[in-house]
């Protein structure tokens, strides 16, 4: 696919132009995150790739770090576990160390963003005070359509499991919550009717409780091209991304 092509591609090139320090957040060996710096005092977006939560890993999004450090801000892409090997619940949880880990090192709360799980994974990271601020690029926030189809293969969820973890359940943030209460829903307007539901849904029902909420469907986007407005510094995604991460 061009577009995953493009992903690896400008990956390698930022890995070679400028290459992460990499930390360790657990045990496993893919309990690991790559730190691109923008400097010493500069604030940290958290990247949280998707893949369906069984595909991928860091390497292959290295490539959204130079925009971000062009504005000033540092990139963090954590990899984690996959399923089948561990179970939905077990990679939040690790998702969980690597967000808190950063702001461990930095004394503040990561903004958050991430694409299709990636965007399921940030939104929850809000709910729960762990970031600052989230934004979510084709998110899966109710899981519970995913049982009766193949992706649940290897989820191996049941209909009471995939509401658990569904974000679109998870408790609302709010002016009492530690941490933001910021969330974007971005979405390819070339993407399933599913994806563009999810997204406005999310952005519909915390907007009406009192999170501070914005849905943008973009033009002509897929759910894999989506993701090409981050390489781009002038792109107005990249400079939201900074607004929320200095904000």
């Amino acid at each position: 696919m061009e577009a995953m092509g493009r992903w690896k591609a400008t990956a390698e090139a930022a890995r070679m132009a400028h290459p992460p320090e990499t930390i360790a957040y657990g045990p496993g060996p893919r309990e690991v995150m790559d730190i691109f710096s923008a400097g010493p005092e500069a604030p940290v977006a958290v990247f949280l790739h998707g893949g369906y939560w069984q595909a991928l890993d860091k390497d292959w999004f290295s490539g959204l770090a130079p925009a971000l450090n062009h504005h000033g801000v540092t990139l963090a892409v954590p990899s984690y576990d996959l399923a089948p090997t561990v179970r939905l619940s077990r990679i939040l949880e690790r998702v969980r160390t690597a967000v808190d880990l950063i702001r461990t090192r930095t004394g503040k709360r990561p903004m958050v963003f991430g694409h299709s799980a990636g965007g399921h994974m940030s939104a929850g990271m809000l709910s729960e005070g762990r970031a600052s601020a989230a934004l979510a690029i084709s998110g899966v926030f109710d899981l519970r359509p995913l049982v009766g189809t193949s992706i649940n293969t290897a989820l191996d969820l049941n209909p009471n499991e995939a509401a658990a973890l569904s974000p679109v359940f998870w408790p609302i943030p709010n002016g009492s919550t530690p941490g933001g209460t910021v969330l974007d829903c971005v979405v390819g307007g070339e993407e399933s009717p599913e994806f563009l539901r999810q997204s406005r849904m999310m952005a519909d029902h915390w907007g009406n409780n009192g999170v501070q909420t914005r849905y943008e469907a973009l033009p002509g986007l897929n759910h894999f091209t989506v993701l090409g407005p981050l390489l781009d510094p002038d792109s107005a995604l990249v400079k939201r991304i900074v607004e929320l991460a200095k904000g």
